[in-house]
């Protein structure tokens, strides 16, 4: 076990806490809590034009600020019913050279709720540095759309769109990080426990492109992140590097274990992830054997804390997480999905208008 930047622990007060009790035989259902709303202020934050390609981009008050347009949208189209064409005349091109449900139909979908039109392009339909350069492909796309979103294989292609578009590059995933996967994590986090500072989150698997985004991420938001991956699936050094940067500079607790009870002990968030991301399943069998040990079950919660929840980004394997946690009152993943909506939709808005939410910022 490696500590990194250990600091006397930040116990979540109640706010945090559920009046539950989390006996080896007894499993009650623990109840979202209402969306808090806080009292602290933001900087002054402007998206507008911004890139997103990684969270490490994005300071403290960004973050928030992106949570917070996420929240606001939810609440008006989805709770008050209201029309809300902000991207009204707009387009975006979707570029997917990986096979997705959750980012497809969530931008698909939030885009054109928000007035604008979505174009879904495929390796079939554009050959992404192939038969045309990424440099001709980021110029042709800033004339016709107003942003792109790119689900790629590769981070440098990221790099490379970036470049030479003059229009916002989304990050939809690629090898190396998956922003838009933990905005709705922490919005679903924010929504069920009142509040993020002080929370700690387990992550108990591979150390894949979502690790990367929640360890650029949690710290920022004043969240504790405990890490136990198999020896030789650890998170990348650069990343990991810059994590205790951030651990430091914030506060928190950061913990890289390859024991899974260990990481999940006094935790309150259990997050786990696909062994097998695409591409690697020539890895499948050597992946499933080395990952042995590593299912989040209710013997893993037993250290957790009271109040434990489950995230999972899906889809989801059972050699994952069993079933009795998987559909548990404590999984969150089904929010976690639905959220992914609003949160792009958040992205989109503060990418590419100047939009001021109308509910008070939520508690962080």
């Amino acid at each position: 076990m490696n500590e990194l930047n250990v600091y006397p622990e930040v116990t979540p007060g109640a706010k945090h806490m559920n009046a539950v009790s989390c006996g080896l035989k007894t499993f009650q259902s623990i109840h979202a809590r209402t969306f808090s709303i806080g009292v602290e202020a933001l900087g002054p934050v402007n998206l507008k034009g911004r890139n997103l390609l990684t969270l490490k981009d994005f300071n403290a008050d960004e973050i928030k600020h992106l949570l917070w347009v996420s929240a606001d949208i939810k609440h008006r189209i989805k709770h008050e019913k209201q029309y809300l064409p902000l991207l009204q005349g707009k387009s975006i091109a979707m570029i997917f050279e990986k096979r997705s449900t959750r980012t497809r139909i969530s931008t698909e979908t939030g885009f054109a709720l928000l007035g604008g039109h979505p174009c879904f392009l495929t390796s079939q339909d554009i050959h992404l540095g192939v038969n045309e350069s990424s440099t001709d492909t980021a110029r042709v796309l800033s004339g016709l759309c107003d942003i792109v979103l790119a689900r790629v294989n590769s981070h440098t292609t990221l790099d490379e769109l970036v470049k030479d578009a003059s229009i916002p590059i989304v990050n939809g995933l690629s090898d190396q990080y998956h922003p838009i996967q933990i905005l709705a994590d922490f919005l679903t986090l924010q929504e069920h426990y009142g509040s993020l500072s002080g929370l700690t989150v387990s992550w108990i698997g591979d150390g894949n492109n979502v690790l990367h985004s929640f360890m650029m991420t949690a710290a920022k938001l004043g969240v504790h992140l405990r890490v136990a991956t198999p020896k030789g699936y650890d998170p990348d050094n650069s990343i990991l590097q810059e994590a205790k940067k951030l651990s430091k500079q914030h506060g928190t607790q950061l913990l890289l274990t390859s024991d899974p009870v260990e990481a999940a002990r006094g935790s309150n968030v259990l997050v786990t992830d696909t062994w097998v991301s695409m591409g690697q399943e020539e890895e499948k069998k050597q992946r499933i054997k080395d990952f042995h040990g590593y299912q989040i079950t209710m013997q893993t919660a037993k250290v957790a804390k009271p109040d434990w929840t489950f995230l999972h980004c899906l889809p989801r394997k059972q050699e994952e997480v069993d079933d009795q946690v998987f559909y548990s009152s404590r999984s969150l993943v089904f929010p976690e999905a639905e959220n992914r909506k609003w949160t792009i939709m958040g992205v989109m808005v503060s990418l590419l208008t100047n939009y001021t939410p109308q509910i008070r910022l939520p508690r962080f």
